[in-house]
């Protein structure tokens, strides 16, 4: 193994001996289910059940010993998530003062249709390193392709044709159109409709929209927007849209927009980032600075009107996570902490009892994946990591070096290959060869 190799292994050193826990992946709790989803796609913000697990995949713990891109093409700017589905890959980006949305033939990396419309944006000068986006990660559903731009513009496209369906601004909603830091949440779709938090600082709109015609069917407008995407979840009985907004954590019916609870919960410049994991009956959430949290929330009877609570179930001071979303293997919770400059770690989902930590100085961001029996780690450097996901040791099964430009977008894992978004380029690599 060369020095890099090496040092990377050293990463993943635990600091003690945990009870040992089985990591078997258990789906019971899994937030959206879309039925045409298959191993083949990656249709929406950390694949297809939007929680970094990437079903369908064979355990593997043999990896070549380097990826050669099959192919690199250049795109705008930004880092939003490609999307891949059905053998066409959905790019969301920028080129100068405009947004273009591409669909691209994944055997050939052929242009099939582009889109591009102006979307003039000014960066805050506190994020100027990150440019102008997109962030948000576009969504894929029956047939239509939703992406939200930076500045909060909102489109739905016919996805095998290219065709403009319909487009919205929401410049009526707010002072600002978008947040300090730029439109970040990743809108969803489940059952016909669309979920979406528009507005700025201050003052937004938690929207349902109709998924075809884009007709609003109900509106929270109790807090401006975070940088979290929502997640779906059956708690309580009631089918529940679950984000960080600015300033709160909050739960609403997806029905009816109903505010069910809210826990106040705001970080520094209101950074609320993570996006919710949902384990159990429990909701998992962090921010920079501010530990991890797992919550219980509870109605008081079955009636329609009945009052719900918040029970914090356990709180990490230890790890806190920024801009990296976790995932779970069965009760593990593995995540990227700020501190330290970064690090990974592992929590037992059920008490936040830390149960492995790795070095120090792993990146600013990264990406977690799991996929094959294994977690993939990939950070802002480009450093990817294929580790066991064992608590006790996480053994380094393979590392590599991936782009040319800090990467701030998630990549794409699906079949045996791997789809990587860097500031300039778009790259697909095969992971192994069957």
């Amino acid at each position: 193994m060369n020095e890099s190799a090496t040092a990377q292994r050293a990463a993943l050193r635990p600091r003690r001996n945990p009870v040992g826990r089985g990591v078997g992946w258990a789906l019971g709790w899994v937030l959206v289910i879309l039925p045409w989803i298959t191993a083949q796609d990656y249709p929406q913000w950390r694949g297809g059940t939007r929680d970094g697990q990437i079903a369908g995949l064979p355990v593997r713990t043999t990896w070549g010993e380097q990826l050669r891109p099959l192919w690199s093409l250049p795109v705008g700017a930004g880092y939003a998530t490609p999307l891949v589905v059905g053998g066409r890959i959905f790019v969301h980006a920028r080129r100068a003062e405009e947004e273009e949305v591409l669909a691209i033939e994944e055997s050939t990396a052929k242009t099939l249709w582009a889109d591009r419309y102006p979307a003039p944006y000014q960066v805050d000068s506190a994020a100027v390193d990150h440019g102008k986006g997109p962030k948000s990660t576009p969504i894929f559903a029956q047939g239509r392709l939703y992406t939200l731009g930076i500045s909060g513009i909102l489109s739905c496209y016919d996805g095998a044709k290219g065709t403009l369906l319909w487009r919205k601004r929401f410049t009526d909603r707010s002072p600002s159109a978008s947040p300090v830091f730029g439109t970040s949440a990743s809108p969803l779709v489940d059952a016909g409709t669309l979920y979406l938090h528009v507005g700025g600082t201050g003052k937004g709109a938690l929207l349902a929209l109709e998924a075809g015609s884009g007709k609003e069917k109900w509106a929270w407008t109790g807090d401006g927007p975070g940088y979290a995407s929502p997640v779906l979840a059956d708690l309580g009985g009631v089918r529940q849209l679950i984000t960080q907004t600015e300033r709160f954590l909050v739960g609403l019916s997806s029905q009816t927009g109903q505010l069910l609870w809210k826990l106040p919960f705001e970080t520094a410049y209101r950074q609320n980032i993570v996006t919710p994991l949902v384990w159990r009956d429990l909701i998992i959430f962090s921010g920079i600075y501010k530990g991890v949290t797992a919550i219980r929330v509870r109605r008081d009877s079955q009636s329609p009107n009945a009052s719900w609570t918040t029970e914090q179930v356990w709180h990490n001071r230890e790890f806190s996570i920024y801009m990296s979303s976790p995932i779970l293997t069965g009760d593990l919770l593995w995540g990227h902490s700020h501190r330290n400059k970064g690090q990974f770690f592992c929590l037992d989902a059920a008490t936040g009892r830390a149960l492995w930590s790795g070095e120090p100085r792993q990146g600013e961001h990264a990406s977690l994946y799991y996929a094959y029996g294994q977690l993939f780690l990939l950070n802002e450097m480009g450093d990817l990591l294929i580790t066991t996901p064992d608590p006790r040791q996480p053994r380094l099964l393979r590392q590599f070096h991936l782009g040319e430009s800090p990467l701030w977008a998630h990549p794409v894992i699906y079949r045996n290959q791997i789809l990587v978004r860097d500031q300039t380029h778009l790259r697909l690599y095969r992971l192994f060869t069957e």
